[in-house]
């Protein structure tokens, strides 16, 4: 959909992405969807405390992706 833009991508979060916003053409992804993948590899203190520091603290520029908290609406995490 986007052949021209280049966007910048948080590695291994690929199932995570939900999509584009138009206005800033930065990619979006799901707070819920990174932190299962997190909970793969960590229990869910650890997991927490690595999204809020190294992930939702990160600061990559103007391009910097958006992070929606979509925590409340899922269940099963």
């Amino acid at each position: 959909m986007y052949p021209d833009e280049l966007f910048l991508k948080m590695d291994g979060f690929d199932n995570a992405v939900l999509g584009v916003d138009d206005r800033t053409m930065r990619l979006v992804y799901s707070k819920s969807k990174i932190i299962k993948q997190l909970l793969k590899e960590m229990d869910y203190e650890t997991a927490m405390e690595h999204f809020d520091y190294n992930i939702a603290g990160a600061w990559m520029g103007e391009q910097t992706p958006i992070i929606v908290n979509d925590m409340f609406y899922t269940s099963g995490i």
